[in-house]
């Protein structure tokens, strides 16, 4: 099996695309020119934002993990550029050149509406305002008109494997109330997810990846040596970033990392 992975070098690309080859994938990284990879895969060079460049690269290919997207940043043109046209020219070019291709696209948790009334399911309704997980919402309904053999996994917080991301939290949470609960994933477990999608299990299906304990902002920051302010204040959204991961298990998906707290015991933060 050929997998073509876009957005290979990111917080999420650098790290699954080793597990994928460990797992016997041949992965094809998409590179941008003077991008250098960081995995002893196959490498060809385009941008998803130059259409012209995408024949070679999905030439041959059994599959595609669609990983690039842009997210911490104030422009927002180049978000929905990025996120919904990127992903119009991947999928143009996968229909033209490999129609038989399984392609697996990543999105997030925080399409969800901060008011659900219970952990973001699959099937809700979602109308959110921010550009990121706007374009991206709008990416997931080209795939699904497209008539390509698709599957979405919709990621909550990512954390692990020395990526930083999870230091970097308490900055960019810092008016958050501190009982607000996130479902979170580690990297061992976007892997185990994305086999799964790879294997055909999530054809056709938008599944949330999550493991097994949301944990309040309080406790994540604590875990990075952040101590936030305790507030008792009644929380207001209390299912906003807690997703609802029964549909991945039954589909056979469990995580092996299950709790961020398992995580710091065994030392894979």
């Amino acid at each position: 099996m050929t997998v073509l992975v876009t957005g290979a070098t990111g917080l999420v690309g650098e790290r699954l695309v080793p597990r994928l080859l460990e797992a016997g994938c041949d992965c094809r990284i998409l590179l941008r020119p003077g991008k250098q990879p960081a995995q002893n895969a196959e490498t060809v060079t385009g941008d998803i934002l130059d259409p012209a460049t995408l024949a070679n690269a999905v030439q041959g290919i059994s599959a595609i993990v669609h990983l690039a997207a842009v997210f911490r940043t104030k422009d927002t043109d180049l978000i929905w550029k990025s996120n919904l046209e990127g992903t119009r020219n991947l999928i143009a070019a996968a229909k033209a050149h490999a129609p038989a291709a399984r392609f697996i696209l990543s999105s997030t948790s925080n399409v969800y509406n901060a008011d659900n009334a219970h952990p973001g399911r699959e099937d809700d309704p979602v109308d959110p305002h921010h550009a990121y997980p706007a374009s991206k919402v709008a990416a997931e309904a080209e795939l699904r008109d497209s008539g390509l053999n698709w599957s979405i996994v919709r990621f909550p917080f990512v954390y692990g494997d020395g990526d930083g991301h999870l230091e970097a939290l308490p900055g960019h949470a810092g008016q958050w109330h501190p009982a607000q609960r996130m479902s979170t994933i580690h990297h061992r477990d976007i892997a185990t997810g994305i086999k799964l999608a790879l294997d055909g299990v999530f054809d056709g299906r938008i599944v949330n990846i999550a493991d097994e304990a949301p944990t309040s902002v309080y406790e994540l920051a604590a875990l990075v040596g952040v101590e936030m302010e305790s507030i008792s204040e009644p929380l207001s959204n209390p299912w906003y970033l807690h997703v609802d991961g029964s549909l991945a298990r039954s589909l056979g998906f469990r995580a092996s990392v299950r709790t961020v707290f398992q995580a710091q015991q065994e030392g894979l933060l």
